[in-house]
C-alpha cells in the first residue's frame, strides 16, 4: 500500500508550506528517514524526510508550489508497486 508524503504542518497558525525544491525525484528509490524536499514557513525552511522505503511517486507539488497543510503531494510506493492509472476523462 503507498504511503502519503503530506504537506506538514510547522507551526500553530500555519495554513500552508511552499514546496522550495525537491531532494529527490518521480521515480526515484528512497530510504525511510532520507530528505525529500525542502519546505517555507513565514518562519522556517526545513528538510521534509521520506515517510517509509520505497519509489517515489505521483509527485503533485512542483517547485515553488503553495501547498495547504495536510495535502498529499506525493506517494512513497513499496517494492512492486505501481502507481494506480487515472481514468481518462470521456469526451463531452
Amino acid at each position: 500500500m503507498p504511503v502519503d508524503v503530506i504537506m506538514p504542518a510547522l507551526g500553530m497558525a500555519q495554513e500552508t508550506g511552499k514546496v522550495l525544491r525537491w531532494l529527490r525525484a518521480d521515480g526515484d528509490a528512497v530510504a525511510k528517514g532520507e530528505p525529500l524536499l525542502e519546505v517555507e514557513t513565514d518562519k522556517v525552511t526545513v528538510e521534509i524526510e521520506a515517510p517509509a522505503d520505497g519509489t517515489l511517486a505521483g509527485v503533485t507539488a512542483g517547485d515553488g508550489a503553495e501547498v495547504p497543510v495536510g495535502t498529499v503531494i506525493a506517494l512513497v510506493l513499496a517494492e512492486g508497486e505501481a502507481l494506480a492509472a487515472v481514468p481518462d476523462a470521456e469526451p463531452a
